[in-house]
């Protein structure tokens, strides 16, 4: 079968949707998750903060393609059958939580411990100091890096075409396979994946000079 180079890319196009929508799905239950994670982090019950760091830790010390295994085909001979879409999605969130709470993590307890003893000595609870002294700071620090983060998502989102999801690298693998094209198409694949993360690479970098959060401590 015969492809014109619009062809190829007007499949890429189309596939560009579904990781599009695979990264923000990811990385806004990701960052709901992370949320939480960060909050029981933080806290001062020491069980909540061990079982928090033992997630973190399984989900960065271990591949993402082995997540995307176990959840799919592991879940599935256990009886659990998910669709690909599904499968790809929760292990892409649990991945982005973890890292998300560990970069929000970093960025709360970045603020000088004599803030939070000011606000103790003011009669702050915990939370009313979290709420009106550190999460404003704490926000400033975690957003470029929370951004840069996003392109570390999208990257990922290719290897859910290895449990079957019809993204832009099973969309490529699956056109080169009808076409053998190698050079065009996965050239045009890369050149996708770079409209896609390269502007919020360059967003990250300026939001990190824009904010200037260590030039201003």
């Amino acid at each position: 079968m015969d492809f014109t180079l619009w062809d190829i890319l007007g499949h890429l196009l189309r596939a560009m949707r579904w990781t599009l929508a695979l990264s923000i799905i990811a990385f806004v239950g990701g960052g709901l998750v992370g949320a939480l994670l960060t909050w029981w982090r933080t806290s001062q019950i020491k069980a909540l903060q061990l079982l928090v760091r033992g997630y973190v830790e399984l989900f960065q010390g271990t591949p993402l393609l082995m997540q995307l295994f176990l959840i799919f085909f592991g879940l599935s001979a256990l009886g659990i059958n998910l669709s690909a879409w599904t499968a790809a999605t929760i292990a892409l969130t649990l991945f982005t939580s973890a890292f998300v709470c560990d970069i929000w993590r970093g960025s709360i307890e970045a603020i000088p411990a004599g803030q939070w003893q000011a606000a103790r000595v003011l009669g702050m609870s915990r939370l009313q100091t979290l709420r009106h002294v550190v999460l404003g700071q704490a926000v400033r620090i975690a957003i470029a890096p929370t951004v840069g983060f996003s392109v570390q998502v999208i990257k990922g989102t290719a290897l859910a075409s290895v449990i079957g999801f019809t993204e832009l690298t099973r969309t490529a693998t699956m056109l080169n396979n009808a076409a053998f094209m190698p050079f065009t198409i996965f050239g045009l694949l890369a050149l996708c994946y770079f409209c896609l993360c390269y502007p919020l690479s360059r967003y990250a970098r300026y939001l990190e000079k824009r904010l200037d959060v260590h030039g201003s401590r």
